[in-house]
């Protein structure tokens, strides 16, 4: 017995379509849940690096095409749950496979994981909404439900498994008059509202009382919270932005939540112009309150140059050309190393398209190149020759084994991984001692323009 649900996976705002796909994907072959990957299985792409080649097809489909829809569904999700103890998970991850590889006809990379932490067996299904030619996308259609469904019921007969029966009419209007329960999210925004009703004075009381309501709190990477006598945990960063931690602490200082994206915070930020204000009529109360900031920003800069053991204005401007040249250098391996990868994928697109073409290539040698062969097969042979084509031009003698292609894409990307770390690292590094020294230059030059004006009025008086 399976019961089957299709969903939609769009692009979040705020994010990128790569990070998106990612964050699906992810959780989806969650080791945790999948016994360390060994219950993931995929089709026509790695597991480990599915998110892009999902994302070059949708580029090949945007060359093709020149646009993308808008409301645009990146990839879609079939979560087919098992009756407990009816079915092994290694068992419920073949049925997996099958069933999407009938649903999607072959025409769709997928990833199918088995996730073993309810008392349910449960498969995710993630498949690319993009075919693997990047000519066409999938086309949601009425009632796309019930058409799964059959398709799931038909593999689970074939494997000797029952199916779940129809509810009658009568049965589902039941349903639908029974009471209604708030979901646990609904609860917790619910009681977060509450006891913010209660004007807490600070974060750390607003958990407390939290606690008080039988709430269980896991702080981490992510805050979660769980009610006594709910199943899981909740993340804070699930609940909207109106309840990040940030916008909870404006909201009890009495401010309005931000519903804008947060912005990175720096220790201190570059000084005003002071000249520039009074000649543009700012006011004397402003100017007041811009003398004052100049003064605290010069301090934190001061502050922070001395906890990095730096006594010199020289010192300073040498730490910050040896940190831009690390930062470069960085950002020149990050680029080469995403050069090799965009390779590795257009190699492993020509790959797949000339094998799968390859019998037709054939058959169309063997008719001796009819023309009304190659209009009949057209897109297939057009496939071909194109990867002929890119084979010659890049000069491959021999192809690559697929394997070998995978598996240095999966090495790359993992010390791409570990790169990108140090360049964000050295990134911000270098933006505040940039910063500090733009800073401390124009607090200098402004001393020395100070001086000699006061030389100059000397004198003038003498």
């Amino acid at each position: 017995m399976a019961t089957t649900r299709l969903i939609p996976l769009h692009h979040n705002k705020g994010k990128t379509i790569a990070k998106c796909l990612k964050e699906r994907t992810d959780y989806a072959e969650n080791g945790e849940k999948t016994n360390g990957g060994e219950l993931v299985s995929s089709y026509e792409c790695d597991p480990k690096t599915c998110d892009r080649e999902f994302l070059l097809a949708k580029r090949e489909y945007l060359h093709r095409h020149g646009f993308e829809h808008q409301k645009n569904v990146l990839a879609y999700q079939i979560r087919q749950a098992f009756k407990p103890g009816e079915v092994t998970p290694e068992e419920a991850n073949r049925i997996g496979y099958e069933t999407a590889m009938r649903w999607t006809k072959g025409k769709h990379a997928f990833i199918v994981a088995t996730h073993v932490d309810r008392a349910h067996v449960h498969n995710h299904i993630i498949y690319n909404s993009t075919t693997l030619d990047g000519e066409r996308k999938w086309m949601n259609f009425l009632r796309s439900g019930k058409a799964l469904r059959k398709v799931s019921d038909l593999v689970c007969v074939e494997h000797g498994l029952s199916i779940v029966e129809s509810l009658q009419k009568t049965e589902n209007t039941k349903y639908n008059k029974m009471l209604y329960f708030p979901s646990a999210r609904t609860e917790l925004k619910a009681d977060i509202d509450a006891v913010l009703g209660t004007s807490p004075h600070n974060f750390d009381e607003l958990l407390s009382e939290l606690k008080k309501r039988d709430y269980e709190i896991r702080k981490g990477k992510c805050l979660s919270f769980r009610k006594k006598g709910r199943e899981r945990f909740l993340r804070i960063d699930t609940l909207g932005r109106e309840y990040s931690k940030a916008n909870l602490k404006r909201r009890i200082l009495g401010e309005k939540a931000s519903l804008a994206d947060e912005a990175e915070e720096r220790d201190f930020d570059l000084i005003l112009n002071i000249e520039e204000i009074i000649q543009k009529n700012k006011g004397v109360g402003y100017e007041r309150w811009a003398k004052r900031y100049n003064l605290k920003q010069t301090a934190k800069a001061l502050c922070f140059i001395k906890e990095r053991g730096i006594n010199t204005l020289s010192e300073l401007i040498d730490r910050t050309e040896n940190i831009t040249k690390c930062y470069n250098s960085l950002s020149d391996s990050l680029h080469k190393k995403q050069e090799r990868l965009n390779e590795i994928d257009e190699l492993k697109k020509h790959i797949t398209n000339f094998a799968r073409t390859k019998e037709t290539a054939d058959a169309y040698k063997r008719s001796g190149y009819s023309k009304k062969f190659f209009e009949n097969h057209r897109e297939e042979l057009l496939l071909h020759k194109a990867a002929k084509d890119y084979f010659s031009d890049h000069h491959y003698s021999k192809l690559p084994k697929m394997k070998d292609l995978r598996e240095e894409f999966g090495q790359i990307l993992e010390e791409k991984k570990k790169e990108y770390a140090e360049y964000k690292s050295k990134k911000s590094e270098m933006q505040d001692l940039l910063i500090a020294r733009q800073n401390l230059e124009a607090l200098l030059g402004s001393e020395a323009k100070t001086a000699k004006e006061e030389r100059t009025e000397e004198h003038q008086a003498r």
